[in-house]
Formats: C-alpha cells, structure tokens, sequence
C-alpha cells in the first residue's frame, strides 16, 4: 500500500472505497499507511444490499436483475461512490468470499472489481482460489494492482 499512497500523492489524486466482501479491508490497510490521510478521503462498507441502495445509491432494479456479485453492481459502487465520498478516484468491489455459494448465485473466489476514475467507469472481473481470508487478500492486492494501473496510463 505505501506504493498506491506514494503514487497517488505524486499525482495530487485522492481515493475512496465503497467496498462488500472485503468488509473495510482496503480502506484498513490504505490508512495503515503513514501520511495516507493526504489522498484517503473515506470508505463505505456496503456488506448488505440495503446500504448498497440507501447509502451508496445502487439501484434496487440493478441488484434485482444482476445480483450483489456483478459487474453491473461493481460499476454502479464505484461511480456513486465517487461522487459520495468526493474523490479522484473511487474503487469498489463485491464478491462472494466463500466459503459457499448458493445455488444460481456467484461462486466462491467470484470477485468484481470497480474503478471510477475521471469521467470512465470500468469493472475487473477476477477469480480467485483459496479459503475466505486468501480470497480477501488477494482481492485487496488487485484493488491495489488495478489503481496502480489506471493512475500510471
């Protein structure tokens, strides 16, 4: 993480997370970083789908038809997230930790990442194999990874 807040403070660029299965784990371990609070702005756990909708400002029609583990709903986190916390750069993510899944829904390790950044919106879509805690730490280095990524274009 001391590369995301070194980068992002070169950059003058602040970030938030509206974050689900990963419960507060990007916006832990981004602030565990010193002099993070220049470019972290705040986060949003939307762990059930009524803060998703109440808080962040999903739609209700979009977790209705795609489902909380989506592209659909990863997209619409990260792009209401960012204009909720006020940020350069706003990552989401919802995904099914595990460790089951049922039926018709999204397997274990699913995980869709969003990045809203500028006036762009794009959704990561990663499977991931392990037990809960490996699928969460290895959804936090992506979160990580794919900042990095769009802030070095």
């Amino acid at each position: 993480m001391v590369e995301l807040v070194e980068s992002l403070k070169a950059k003058h660029l602040t970030i938030g997370s509206i974050e689900s299965m990963t419960g507060g784990l990007f916006a832990s371990s981004i602030t565990s970083v010193p002099g993070a609070s220049k470019v972290f702005k705040g986060s949003v756990v939307s762990y059930s789908p009524l803060i998703k909708e109440n808080v962040v400002g999903v739609k209700k029609e979009t977790i209705d038809t795609f489902g909380v583990v989506s592209k659909e709903v990863a997209y619409e986190m990260a792009s209401k997230g960012k204009k909720l916390l006020d940020v350069d750069i706003c990552v989401s993510v919802t995904g099914n930790a595990g460790p089951t899944a049922e039926p018709g829904e999204a397997g274990v390790g699913e995980v869709y990442i969003g990045l809203a950044y500028k006036d762009q919106t794009i959704v990561v879509h990663k499977c991931f194999d392990g037990n809960r805690e490996k699928i969460r730490e290895k959804t936090l280095l992506a979160m990580q990874e794919e900042v990095l990524q769009l802030i070095r274009k």
